[in-house]
């Protein structure tokens, strides 16, 4: 799932600057991420509201993301959005850009920054596994990404900070080289690192759509 954190809220009031604004929120990843569902954007509408900010409406999308369900969807907020100055947008990069494309007369404001592909290991806790890069390495690696995992995205073992398997940008990160090295071991594997890895093809990372 898409990883997002809500911005300051006061960076959001500068953004809006007390002119009308209509809040969208994500059925998906931003519920589950506390950073755009329900019952953050009726959180944020009462914030705005208690600082005289005109909130014209709200809708959770389902999800944002998802051109053609938001077209149907915003058909029943019509008025709302015409009353608004603003689109505030609480979901991923995706969806900002999918509502900016569907209403190019408004200024979308991006509520919330994108920061990674992620696991949900608690209900709270997410953790960086994908950068979408394009070429999945991860057969090569004992199912560990190296290019996301390790800040320097070393791709023939780790860096000369690593220290006492810890990473050298957050001693309170396991080096994700020890990780892999220990996987390989457990596989019988450890062989496939005798082989030099190229450096990564970000050529890959640049297709801009697909269709099936």
């Amino acid at each position: 799932m898409i990883i997002t954190k809500q911005k300051n809220f006061d960076e959001l009031l500068r953004s809006i600057d007390s002119k009308p604004v209509f809040l969208v929120g994500c059925s998906e990843c931003a519920t589950i991420c506390h950073t755009g569902g329900k019952d953050e954007v009726l959180a944020l509408k009462q914030a705005l509201e208690t600082k005289q900010v005109p909130v014209s409406g709200w809708v959770i999308l389902e999800p944002a993301c998802h051109r053609m369900n938001d077209k149907l969807m915003l058909k029943d907020h019509a008025e709302e959005l015409n009353n608004s100055t603003k689109v505030l947008v609480l979901a991923c990069g995706n969806g900002v850009q999918t509502l900016a494309g569907l209403m190019p007369e408004k200024e979308i404001i991006a509520g919330t920054d994108t920061l990674f592909l992620g696991e949900i290991s608690h209900i709270t806790e997410f953790n960086k596994r994908c950068v979408l890069c394009g070429e999945c390495l991860l057969d090569l690696f004992g199912g560990l990404c190296p290019v996301s995992q390790c800040p320097k995205s070393m791709l023939n073992g780790p860096c000369g900070g690593s220290s006492h398997g810890k990473c050298e940008i957050n001693s309170q990160v396991d080096c994700v080289w020890v990780r892999i090295i220990q996987n390989l071991k457990k596989q019988g594997a450890l062989q496939t690192l005798s082989i030099i890895q190229k450096p990564k093809d970000w050529s890959k990372a640049g297709e801009m759509n697909r269709r099936i």
